[in-house]
């Protein structure tokens, strides 16, 4: 498995307890033997006894009289009403459908099994069935499950976001629409707070302004509020950061500020240096004033990309690696890499590939689908469907097929967006790894690089969907990673905005109730429909229908009403 942790997986191994054998469990106790007896035989006694209680109440309760009454009612009751009924019965059931189907598309669940679950499962007891004990193994299987879920469905910073002033509200301006949602304004905010606050920002009254602006809903009010923290310090590097951020709207406005937030970050840089050893107090400014700086000189590296002068964006990223190695966190390569892409530096990329792509490091959709395009380049020109089935595939081949299988089976959204399949829309704040919205990241920048080499896209669309004859179904275990987490769905709809349709792996199946939902509405329908045109017909298949429920109507009465309703269709129609 390509993306565990060998090493992890076998210190857990040797510190956890010994499992007992399968198939053998603990003695159980008398109690709990005569406890699950009981749970066992409890709904047929239940039974048993509801049958006698009837058996014995039959005469009090009139049940003979009832039943021949019933008799007699079903035998008043006309075509007409039959129509009636099933015809309701049809624009109910259609309503639900409709709803069902709505609900479904939207939340990705059957609202009528959620509401079973969440509210009828408690009151048939369902609940206590499946409370486990504290130290049983299906506890301990279900923590870990979802420790392993949590750590699956962590969201991450984009790497190439863009900027919200020159880019996203452009877009609004344009369309209309919020490319952003709340959910994931809010994690950058926390990002920013996180970034670019500290404990002694009380120590600066600029930095306690800014510390109040990151933490503004409103943007005209964190805008103001950068204004005041310049007006107190004409150097605090944070405030220029929001403005080049925010406020401008070109890239040419927000590089001029973002050069304005370097010349004041590093003096506050250097002077943070000098005082680091003085007090805990001192270090985590210091931590502070480090990640401000990586920030402005890594958005400085991305206006150079978007203005065209790509060399000096590389370099100003090499250096940034070189100088602050222990921040991988923020994948700065991944900035990196899409850079010698675009500059067709096709072994600088290999070499960044070589020193990201370990077994040690998480992986991305960047770094997979850049090492399947690497290898892809090498045979894609000569590439024939023919004549690969023909021959078949060489050895170069087989190496670019396995690692589009690599790539997909780490990322299954990513292809039909490079294909075209899919449109594309603004990438997000943040992304979740193996989820939709890494996926619409990674090919609204890389789509021109695949289009740049000749037959990429054709083997590409020759071979992806192979990789899922080798995932085993149901996704219990992956081939080279972890199972595809079930979570991403919910994550994608939170950082995806809402005029886009989530792609959802693997593709959901419709609930029992749409399909319960739209058989009954169809049956009903048909039903109301063929008593209305065939009565006579109808009419004897109602009566071997009662016939066969012990409840076999006077053929007179049923006739005659089939007869009266048949005239007046008759009549209807004459006049």
């Amino acid at each position: 498995m390509a993306d565990g942790d060998g090493l992890g997986e076998a210190t857990a191994a040797a510190a956890s307890p010994p499992a007992p054998a399968p198939g053998l469990s603990p003695p159980l106790g008398w109690r709990e033997r005569l406890r699950a007896g009981l749970a066992g035989t409890g709904a047929s006694l239940w039974f048993v006894a509801g049958l006698g209680l009837l058996y014995a109440l039959r005469v009090p309760l009139r049940l003979c009289e009832n039943l021949a009454a019933v008799t007699v009612f079903l035998n008043s009751l006309t075509p007409k009403f039959y129509v009636a009924l099933t015809g309701t019965s049809s624009l109910i059931s259609g309503l639900i459908f409709i709803f069902e189907w709505w609900y479904f598309h939207k939340h990705g669940t059957s609202f009528i099994e959620q509401v079973s679950v969440s509210h009828l499962r408690p009151l048939m007891g369902g609940t206590e069935g499946s409370i486990s004990e504290p130290g049983s193994p299906s506890s301990s299987r279900e923590s870990e499950t979802s420790r392993q879920s949590l750590s699956e469905c962590k969201v991450w910073r984009n790497p190439l976001n863009l900027f919200r002033g020159a880019e996203y509200r452009r877009y609004t301006w344009v369309t209309g629409k919020e490319p952003l949602t709340y959910y994931d304004m809010n994690l950058s905010a926390q990002d920013h707070q996180t970034f670019f606050t500290c404990d002694t920002d009380f120590l600066r009254p600029s930095d306690t302004v800014m510390q109040k602006a990151w933490r503004e809903r409103n943007p005209p009010a964190r805008i103001k509020a950068a204004y005041q923290a310049l007006e107190l310090n004409n150097d605090c590097a944070t405030a220029y950061v929001l403005l080049a951020e925010e406020e401008a709207t070109t890239i040419v406005d927000a590089e001029r500020l973002f050069r304005q937030a370097l010349k004041a970050g590093e003096t506050i840089y250097r002077r943070s240096q000098q005082c680091q050893h003085q007090s805990p107090q001192h270090e985590a400014q210091l931590r502070r004033d480090t990640n401000v700086l990586v920030y402005i000189k890594r958005r400085l590296a991305m206006c150079a990309r978007k203005l065209g002068r790509i060399r000096e964006a590389v370099k100003i990223m090499r250096d940034l690696m070189k100088e602050f190695p222990p921040l991988t966190m923020l994948n700065i390569h991944e900035n990196l890499l899409e850079s010698l892409l675009e500059l067709q530096a096709y072994a600088d990329v290999q070499a960044v590939l070589a020193k990201y792509d370990d077994i040690s490091l998480p992986k991305s959709a960047a770094i997979c689908y850049t090492a399947a395009l690497l290898k892809t380049r090498t045979v894609s020109d000569k590439f024939s469907p023919e004549t690969a089935s023909r021959r078949g595939l060489s050895t170069a081949e087989i190496n670019a097929v396995e690692a589009i299988h690599r790539a997909v089976e780490f990322n299954p959204h990513v292809p039909k967006y490079l294909l075209e399949m899919k449109s594309l829309i603004l990438p997000p704040e943040h992304i979740l790894k193996r989820g939709d919205s890494e996926a619409i990241a990674y090919a609204f920048f890389h789509l021109q690089h695949w289009k740049r080499i000749e037959g990429a896209l054709n083997l590409l669309q020759c071979t992806w969907e192979g990789t899922f004859r080798m995932i085993p179904y149901p996704l219990e275990k992956g081939h080279l990673f972890y199972p595809y987490p079930s979570c991403t769905e919910t994550a994608d709809r939170e950082l995806l905005p809402p005029f886009h349709h989530v792609s959802v792996y693997p593709k959901k199946e419709l609930p029992f109730f749409i399909h319960f939902t739209a058989g009954l509405c169809s049956s009903t329908a048909m039903i109301a429909l063929l008593t209305h045109q065939f009565p006579e017909i109808m009419g004897v298949f109602a009566k071997a229908v009662l016939g066969f429920l012990c409840l076999q109507p006077a053929p007179s009465v049923f006739e005659e009403n089939t007869q009266d309703l048949k005239s007046e269709a008759l009549g209807l129609s004459s006049g």
